[in-house]
């Protein structure tokens, strides 16, 4: 029997959960299509599994260095089988707390594929959600007002070099590991290719990371990026830029696999136990029913207005699947302001200039808004401030005092036009950037805020400050 809905969600991922709540919030009667978990790729196989094992790893590292902190201790051991476990039961939690939000919302869950049809007995437009169940039962046929479709990512492939699960990985299968290999090669250099570098490395595994571009997180600022080299290369990370992975060149025995990569006409040669393919992410869009509608599909992402309205007006998309920032929290305002939209409620466009990115390598990485380059490239007259960890008390103390705050402004008017941290806990001292953003606070506010000392913010406080030759403590 057919089951009519306000609202269908394809995909229980943070997107598409965090949308039925807010659905459920609004009163539509809200359900949700996921063929796996809900919580989706961050929850199982992405953001939180990653970062504890990062943080196994940062814990781990640091305790091999603590008689500097006068902590003598006579042996460190990794137990890799505690760290996956401990993984593990923070992932469970957490899908547990989900499960409790879509049960306090009312929010129906059907567990199996969803497909969108065309115009049918159900419906004379396209949007009626079949559900191809995992018990094998006959498919359920829901007949929603309106769909979002939030159906996610997944790791994108190197032509030529096939993925195994176990010499040749992508993130997905390294999550799983049971025993750390000695050494790893990394294709690529982006985010996910640099988390992954820095926690291997810090759980002693031997890393070389090849990237294609000229500069390793190639989006972040120049001078970001530099600084995370030269301090990833104190970690004994290799790291080779400008550099083409040669699929043909694969091979590999019963102990490692040998690859090619050309840099400058010359051929480099890696032989390592495995390989970790991480080239970026490409939108789940196949077989989910796209030809039954007019949704317009481009390079792989499908097509929204403002609004997240696809061709199909009744018919939305947020997160990875229509490309742009591929983040949680990005897919989780999407998802919002598709509801809202839906219930007739007065919304804003998001504003991705004040999205705050982050990279959870050792150190961290975070940013928001434009780069020296962009600004440069817009055509903005910059003024800039710099400020090193180094010159902050509470960096020296907490151990970790490499890294900088750097704030970029408009010369003319005084706003803030990009904010670029490397440093400790930095991913978490955005979001006072990121609320400055919001507020189109200028560099003068910023550092007239009394930021408390000791503390790691004092450096956001002395960039901006310097931003105007008027910080205290350079």
């Amino acid at each position: 029997m057919a089951q009519e809905y306000d609202l269908v969600i394809l995909g229980g991922g943070t997107g598409g959960y965090v949308a039925a709540i807010r659905a459920s919030q609004l009163g539509l009667k809200t359900a949700i299509v996921e063929k796996d978990k809900i919580g989706g790729t961050c929850l199982h196989k992405g953001c939180i599994p990653s970062k504890a094992l990062l943080r196994s790893a940062e814990v781990y590292s640091l305790t091999k260095r603590s008689d500097e902190f006068g902590v003598v201790t006579n042996t460190t051991t990794l137990d890799f089988a505690k760290v996956q476990s401990r993984k593990t039961a923070i992932v469970e939690k957490l899908y547990q707390g989900v499960q409790y939000l879509m049960k306090q919302g009312k929010i129906d869950i059907y567990n199996g594929f969803g497909r969108i049809l065309g115009p049918s007995i159900f419906s004379p437009v396209p949007g009626t959600i079949s559900v191809e169940l995992e018990d094998g039962q006959e498919n359920e046929m829901l007949i929603p007002k309106n769909v979002i479709i939030a159906t996610g990512s997944k790791p994108r492939s190197l032509p030529g070099l096939h993925i195994d699960g176990s010499t040749v990985i992508t993130s997905d299968e390294a999550l799983e590991m049971e025993n750390l290999p000695k050494s790893m090669l990394i294709v690529g250099g982006g985010v996910i290719g640099i988390e992954w570098a820095s926690m291997l490395a810090d759980f002693g595994v031997d890393v070389t990371v090849v990237e294609y571009a000229n500069r390793i997180i190639p989006t972040e600022d120049v001078e970001i990026s530099k600084e995370l080299e030269r301090l990833l290369h104190k970690k004994g990370i290799r790291i080779i830029t400008n550099a083409k992975i040669l699929p043909e060149t694969f091979t590999k025995n019963e102990e490692s696999v040998t690859i090619s990569a050309e840099k400058n006409e010359t051929l480099q040669s890696f032989t390592v136990d495995r390989i970790l393919v991480s080239i970026g992410r490409e939108g789940n869009i196949e077989n989910i029913g796209l030809q039954n509608t007019d949704i317009i599909t481009d390079n792989g992402y499908i097509q929204v207005n403002a609004h997240y309205q696809t061709k199909e007006s009744h018919i939305y998309a947020i997160g990875d699947v229509i490309g742009g920032l591929q983040l949680a929290h990005v897919a989780s305002h999407e998802g919002i302001r598709a509801v809202e939209h839906i219930a007739g409620t007065k919304t804003e466009p998001l504003r991705y200039e004040h999205i705050s990115k982050c990279v959870y390598s050792h150190p961290e990485v975070a940013s928001i808004g434009y780069t020296e380059e962009e600004a440069r490239q817009r055509g903005y007259e910059i003024k800039m401030g710099k400020f090193p960890f180094q010159a902050t008390g509470k960096a020296l103390v907490f151990g970790e005092s490499d890294g900088f705050v750097k704030v970029i402004a408009d010369k003319k008017t005084n706003d803030i036009l990009g904010v670029h941290m490397i440093g400790p806990n930095v991913t978490d001292m955005i979001s006072e950037a990121g609320l400055a953003s919001v507020l189109d606070a200028t560099p003068w506010e910023i550092g007239n805020t009394i930021h408390p000392h000791p503390s790691l913010s004092e450096a956001i406080g002395e960039a901006a400050l310097a931003v105007d030759g008027k910080a205290i403590h350079i």
